[in-house]
């Protein structure tokens, strides 16, 4: 069975999301402060409230993708792994985007059939600052989706 719970992301992504929904509400008529979006945020992510999610959070540093040999953790396909970075490089674009070679501890199996296996080992992806993918599975969740 999949794991559907996604990674939380950063202190710093979260208030961002924030304030866009501000600025999205304002442009449609709606006012409202930032504590209150910070408060919807929260809720999206199921949490009772700001504070309750952002000491999930902790005060993670923000995703540095340029550290060769980095230790991460995440989901490939909605399976659990963890694994070391291989190899880097810039993509460029706003917002900046990353190509990740990436090698897991354990192969995960990418198939969800029983009868079938397909074990991946070596993965090679393009995340944004958040560690996500911007390729979606058919399910709608990002195919790489980075913890730190």
């Amino acid at each position: 069975m999949r794991n559907t719970t996604p990674p939380l992301p950063s202190l710093d992504t979260l208030k961002d999301q924030a304030k866009r929904l501000r600025a999205g509400l304002a442009d449609e008529g709606t006012t409202i402060g930032h504590s209150r979006a910070l408060e919807l945020i929260a809720a999206q992510y199921g949490y009772r409230d700001w504070n309750t999610l952002h000491a999930a959070v902790g005060n993670r540093p923000p995703f540095n993708p340029y550290m060769l040999g980095s230790r991460v953790s995440g989901y490939y396909l909605g399976q659990p792994f963890t694994g070391a970075i291989l190899g880097v490089q810039s993509l460029g674009g706003d917002p900046e985007r990353y190509r990740l070679t990436m090698h897991f501890d354990d192969p995960v199996d990418v198939v969800t059939f029983d009868s079938f296996s397909a074990f991946r080992q070596r993965v090679h992806c393009n995340v944004d600052a958040t560690g996500r993918t911007t390729e979606r599975t058919s399910d709608g969740r990002a195919q790489v989706e980075l913890t730190w």
